[in-house]
């Protein structure tokens, strides 16, 4: 939305083409905040140099962005920018003024800003000495080029003393109470705000329908034959939450940490954190909170064994954000033992016990998927022309091949399992006709040869879980698996 005032004329002894327009950059001309762009990127690269934060704040804010510019590897071309401020811009530089980036970042990655966009004519940012913002910035600008010498473009609180210094006041994706605390400004001239709302971009952020994942914790359920059990069933809703909460908090620290690797991606780069949708800071409040409420919910009304294997799966999604992702093998067998955990944790919050063979058919089964999804990336990254290491990970396109292989190999020995799962005579004791569960058999291999062919073709462009869950052929298949399961009972 744009909202354009009457042109204002200007103050005596000011030249519109000659009065500097002045561009701020976090909020502004940046869909972001450099200084926690830089704050995520020491958390990823450099986690235990977190410690020092504190003491770097102590020293003062400007100190603590000099500490943060020289510590933290930003990727400067990938940096969400506004496409409307950067018209705005190159609209003042046709008519030949002067364009100037002011920034409360730290010049050293103001500069390099500078460099990379070849629109501004000078810059001003935050040194050691002195943080430029708000007051510090207006006596800057001020000193520069005069009282009403200059336009401004802002977007917060904390720019409305320049305002009141400026000739001409441009307002962009005003932060909450801008636009009332300007009602009462003269030199307010356009209102421009390009945000996608709020929630919206929440929404997306949290992946609700990543929920679908935690439907393994009904699994030790059905396998009970308990599944009609009221107290259970409502025990086994509420897991199913408040996991999925506790997974939404991991999906929001996940993608902040996973800032520069998203950006870098064909698709992932339309995430709400990397295309500046969502901000960080409202990521680093909610993710806190929900993870809070998990187990908050968990410790009060569910056994303490589910809170924690709930601590279990948080300690690992942590680790594996951090370090493990970028481990060859690592990686992907950190990806099954999660599916993993949910069944336990179904386990856990059922107080029912687990099989060996569930769980070696999950490991097997969801290291198969884990390898589809790295397939699928490295063969996007291979189209894409790109033959070294892929947004972060320990691959490259030329270990397609043996994914493949691995791959296929455990989607079969899941199967494997399942056969002697069937076999074994307690599962023939718990069945009426476990004959019958020999048709899930050859079920089980069409789905996963079905699945790494359209993965060899290039067609699984998603999360593999989420892709059964779309597909229909898929829900076919495994509507007739549940039905062979109870038919046998």
């Amino acid at each position: 939305m744009t909202v354009s005032l009457p042109d204002l004329p200007p103050p005596p002894g000011s030249c519109a083409t000659t009065a500097p327009f002045v561009v701020d950059l976090d909020g502004t001309l940046l869909k972001s905040d450099l200084l926690f762009e830089s704050l995520m990127s020491l958390v990823r690269d450099k986690p235990l140099r977190c410690l020092q934060l504190l003491p770097w704040l102590w020293h003062g804010k400007a100190y603590l962005k000099d500490r943060l510019a020289q510590s933290a590897d930003i990727d400067i071309g990938t940096l969400p920018f506004d496409a409307h401020v950067l018209r705005m811009i190159e609209e003042q530089r046709n008519t030949g003024r002067k364009i100037v980036l002011a920034t409360a970042s730290h010049h050293t990655l103001a500069r390099r800003i500078a460099e990379h966009l070849k629109v501004f004519d000078d810059v001003l940012g935050t040194t050691l000495e002195q943080n430029l913002s708000g007051t510090n910035k207006r006596d800057a600008l001020v000193t520069l080029y005069g009282e009403k010498g200059f336009d401004y473009i802002g977007n917060s609180l904390d720019d409305l003393p320049i305002w009141h210094s400026a000739r001409r006041a441009y307002i962009v994706n005003p932060l909450a109470g801008v636009e009332r605390a300007t009602r009462h400004l003269n030199n307010v001239v356009k209102v421009v705000d390009s945000r996608v709302t709020y929630f919206s971009s929440l929404y997306r952020a949290l992946r609700i329908h990543q929920w679908m994942k935690n439907l393994l914790i009904f699994v030790p359920l059905l396998a009970a034959h308990e599944i009609a059990n009221p107290q259970l069933l409502w025990r086994g809703v509420l897991a199913f939450v408040l996991f999925g909460l506790c997974a939404s908090s991991v999906y929001l620290l996940n993608d902040l940490l996973d800032l520069n690797d998203d950006r870098k991606h064909p698709t992932k780069r339309h995430r709400p954190f990397a295309s500046g949708s969502l901000s960080i800071q409202s990521g680093l409040v909610v993710f806190p909170l929900l993870l809070a409420v998990s187990f908050t919910g968990a410790w009060l009304w569910l056994p303490h064994p589910f809170v924690a294997v709930l601590a279990c799966y948080y300690a690992l999604t942590l680790v594996y954000s951090l370090a493990l992702k970028r481990l060859m093998a690592l990686d992907v067998i950190a990806l099954a033992l999660l599916y993993t955990l949910r069944i336990i944790a179904g386990g856990a919050a059922f107080g029912l016990e687990l099989t060996g063979w569930m769980l070696a058919f999950s490991m097997f089964m969801f290291l198969s998927l884990a390898l589809v999804k790295r397939y699928a990336e490295l063969l996007v990254a291979l189209h894409s022309g790109i033959t070294g290491k892929t947004g972060g990970r320990d691959y490259f396109p030329a270990d397609l091949a043996m994914l493949s292989s691995l791959g296929a190999a455990s989607g079969y020995l899941a199967v494997m399992v399942l056969a002697l799962y069937i076999h074994d005579s307690a599962t023939i004791r718990l069945y009426a006709y476990p004959r019958w569960l020999w048709f899930a058999c050859p079920l089980m291999l069409l789905w996963i040869t079905r699945i790494w062919l359209l993965t060899h073709r290039g067609r699984m462009n998603e999360d593999p879980v989420v892709f059964a869950l779309r597909d229909r052929l898929s829900l076919v298949m495994g509507t007739m698996f549940c039905l062979i399961f109870w038919v046998a009972v």
